[in-house]
């Protein structure tokens, strides 16, 4: 797609990737950018950035997101958590029925909410934020990894459903990023993650974000040895 001159919503967009998505959006020049976030803390619109409150796990507001963003052409589902916990070996459930309630069923409540919209605005494209843990199990955090499988194979069915009206839809699989989330881990945990995924570093926000606007860009079509 044109990113210059498109109109786009970020879920989770207030820190972290959310937030370098959208300064990679600001400056390949998207005309607005809506960036959602459960807590807006009275955060003002700058004339391209405009503060969204969303919950992609609360269905009231994803509605009220979507009758609000109804110029939408470019939607990256980007929220998520993780609870850094086994399957099994966790205390309780609560952790894993969150993971599902957003990395899940929240992408897919935007989805459903935002496929009309998309439409009406010629098809534009969709992307689903999701991890190279979709293809696997990693035993320290193991309902998370289980939850992006999910969230995997649901962007492979709506990219299906989508494919008629015109939509792009994409999945981003990455490593691991220094973001918030990761910071959840304790250093031994960080130390096991790195080896074990022979990392020298975790993946700078910045750099999964403008990778992503490359790619989502004519840019790369005119100049794919770059990808």
């Amino acid at each position: 797609m044109i990113i210059k001159g498109a109109t786009a919503l970020v879920t989770g967009g207030n820190r972290g990737l959310g937030r370098a998505f959208v300064e990679a959006l600001r400056g390949a020049g998207c005309a607005r950018i809506y960036a959602g976030a459960r807590r807006i803390d009275g955060a003002a619109a700058d004339g391209v950035v405009v503060p969204v409150e969303l919950d992609i796990t609360v269905p009231a507001q994803v509605a009220a997101a979507a009758a609000r963003c109804a110029d939408v052409n470019l939607l990256i589902n980007n929220a998520g958590v993780a609870g850094f916990k086994p399957a099994l070996g966790a205390p309780t459930m609560d952790d894993a029925r969150l993971e599902i309630e957003t990395n899940y069923l929240g992408t897919l409540s935007m989805c459903r909410a935002f496929a009309p919209v998309l439409k009406s605005n010629g098809g534009g494209t969709l992307v689903n934020m999701l991890s190279v843990t979709s293809f696997f199990n990693a035993p320290m955090n193991g309902s998370y990894c289980a939850s992006k499988a999910a969230a995997w194979s649901l962007t492979k069915a709506v990219r299906f459903e989508l494919r008629a009206q015109g939509t792009t839809v994409i999945g981003v699989y990455a490593g691991f990023i220094d973001t918030d989330m990761t910071h959840g881990l304790d250093g031994e945990q960080r130390q096991k993650v790195m080896r074990r995924s022979a990392l020298r570093r975790l993946a700078e926000v910045e750099d999964v974000a403008n990778a992503v606007e490359y790619l989502l860009s004519d840019k790369a079509r005119t100049s794919p040895a770059r990808c």
